[in-house]
């Protein structure tokens, strides 16, 4: 499994560059704050972190859109990222333009790099400003104690018995 990074990039007045990455391909996506697209990504990884086996997030570009599809199996997430020449499209009407199979830890871990440097950059004030609401801390701060809690819990787990 590959290495993930992700940036989000206030690019103008509600308007964001989202560049995804791994060890072999990039994608950049835009989105508009006519939808909910940071709540969203952050919400559909804390659910994905909390066990979910399939979860959606959706950036609006006006009329294009760009779906994430994440499925989960065991430890290991799939994710791939579609673009639809429009939001209410069916996946299947989508292009493929970038996917990725990684740990759920890497995933959540790049989500939350991802906005936490966004509130290091921008502040939480600026960022309002730029992108028009409110910076997504409570979604941020779920995501962050859920991955935490997933952390402990293995942590807290008793290895096997040798055998």
């Amino acid at each position: 499994m590959a290495h993930l990074r992700l940036d989000w990039v206030l690019a103008g007045p509600g308007w964001a560059d989202c560049t995804v990455a791994d060890d072999t391909a990039e994608a950049e996506v835009t989105a508009s704050s006519i939808s909910t697209a940071p709540e969203d990504l952050l919400a559909a990884v804390t659910r994905l972190t909390a066990g979910a086996t399939e979860c959606r997030a959706q950036f609006e570009a006006e009329p294009t859109a760009f779906r994430w599809v994440f499925y989960r199996e065991g430890t290991d997430v799939w994710i791939r990222l579609l673009q639809l020449a429009h939001g209410s499209a069916h996946d299947n009407r989508g292009t493929e333009i970038w996917s990725t199979q990684q740990h759920i830890d890497v995933v959540a871990r790049a989500v939350i790099r991802c906005f936490d440097e966004v509130a290091r950059q921008y502040g939480e004030s600026a960022y309002r400003g730029k992108w028009g609401e409110h910076f997504p801390r409570t979604e941020l701060e779920a995501l962050r104690t859920t991955w935490r809690g997933r952390r402990d819990d293995r942590a807290a787990s008793p290895a096997a018995p040798p055998r």
